[in-house]
């Protein structure tokens, strides 16, 4: 059965009842049914499960796809998050109850990334069926570890064998006019605790202890001199942050059992997590350390090409902006989607994501709305 009311919807209307949806990182329940009742009525067949236990979830994952009556041909994906950072203190308005104030839609979430899934949806709602294959992957745990998102949703897809051959991820990556940046690419991400254990003592036999301190201090101040390289065609150079430096020693008069620091790496295409992690082992090693690491995500790049070239035109119909094709910024979950299919970033403004009063232009919904249209067209069959 065909809910008109949901075909006639308008992206503002369909952001709003997405935001009225609490959905705190990892999110779970109202807001995956409110999804999902906006694409049954679009003619999509929809998979919703719950994976994880804690910290890191549960964790509801949502994947839809809408396949023509005869040949699938191509395969287009749209990737996103439902998730939402907690909205704080001090917000002009109840963060989950959408209010729109001038030409501004309010709320957790309007930014990043509901008002995309929004404007994706009211974009498919006037393709038809038979123009081919057209899939959303939706997570709950983007804002969050990203234990059991998107990497459990991609599993699902090479068991069912519905992985797409495009794939745009709606994230916020416009920066000061909808359609100015398009993400082709992120550097990885890794973080380190390096931990130099020494021997108590008083500071008065120093020869009876052994201060790990001075040993972590140097361990620094090799990595700090150290250049990981001097960037790409594509991509910035890699950089290394000193973000933590602990002891936990509150006597005056006591020499320390141990000493650690932490440091994050945002890296570029030049280096993997696991090259970067034996390099900083090594230093450390030479030095009495040793290393715990965690790596958050490689880095990816997706040449321009097609799927660019798309949107590209596709900005340019419909806001007469050049795009600039870019690299910069933090990670996401494209650096997942991009070991299946080549993936591209784009979506709304990002200067109010993660703030208070986090708000959208209605007009970028709209306009957002008929970008996505155009791309998926072009993705399909070849016009837009």
């Amino acid at each position: 059965m065909t809910d008109t009311a949901t075909l006639a919807a308008s992206p503002l209307e369909l952001a709003s009842r997405l935001i009225a949806c609490e959905s705190v990182t990892p999110a779970t329940g109202a807001v995956f049914g409110c999804l999902e009742s906006m694409l049954d009525p679009l003619g999509f067949d929809v998979t919703r499960f719950v994976c994880g236990e804690a910290p890191d979830g549960p964790v509801e994952n949502l994947h839809a796809i809408r396949r023509p009556l005869g040949d699938a041909g191509r395969h287009f994906a749209f990737a996103g998050h439902l998730d939402v950072v907690p909205p704080g203190k001090g917000w002009a308005s109840d963060p989950f109850e959408p209010v729109v104030r001038g030409d501004l839609l309010h709320g957790r979430g309007a930014v990043d990334m509901k008002g995309s899934i929004a404007s994706f949806v009211a974009a498919v709602a006037e393709i038809p069926r038979e123009t081919g294959t057209i899939s959303l992957i939706i997570t709950g745990d983007e804002e969050g570890p990203a234990v059991y998102g998107t990497r459990a949703l991609i599993d699902l897809m090479q068991t069912q064998d519905t992985v797409p051959d495009l794939c745009l991820v709606g994230e916020p990556t416009s920066v000061s006019r909808l359609g100015d940046m398009v993400k082709i690419g992120r550097r990885g991400s890794v973080n380190m605790w390096i931990r130099v254990a020494g021997q108590q003592g008083h500071v008065a036999y120093p020869h009876l202890a052994d201060n790990p301190i001075p040993k972590l201090v140097a361990i620094l101040a090799e990595i700090e001199q150290m250049v990981l390289d001097n960037g790409t065609d594509w991509f910035q150079p890699s950089n290394i942050e000193i973000t933590d430096l602990a002891v936990g020693n509150p006597a005056h008069n006591v020499i320390p059992a141990g000493a650690e620091a932490r440091i994050s790496i945002r890296f570029n295409d030049l280096h993997s997590g696991s090259s970067l992690i034996e390099l900083i082992s090594g230093i450390a090693g030479a030095m009495g350390g040793s290393v715990e690491a965690k790596i958050s995500g490689e880095a990816f790049l997706t040449p321009p090409g097609e799927l660019s070239s798309m949107i590209a035109d596709a900005i340019r119909a419909e806001t007469g902006l050049e795009t600039e094709l870019s690299t910069t910024g933090g990670t996401s979950d494209a650096r997942f989607l991009s070991r299946i299919c080549p993936v591209v970033e784009f979506g709304l403004c990002n200067a109010t994501m993660h703030k208070l009063d986090e708000a959208v232009a209605i007009a970028d919904l709209d306009t957002l709305a008929r970008i996505y249209r155009r791309v998926v067209l072009g993705a399909l069959v070849g016009t837009s």
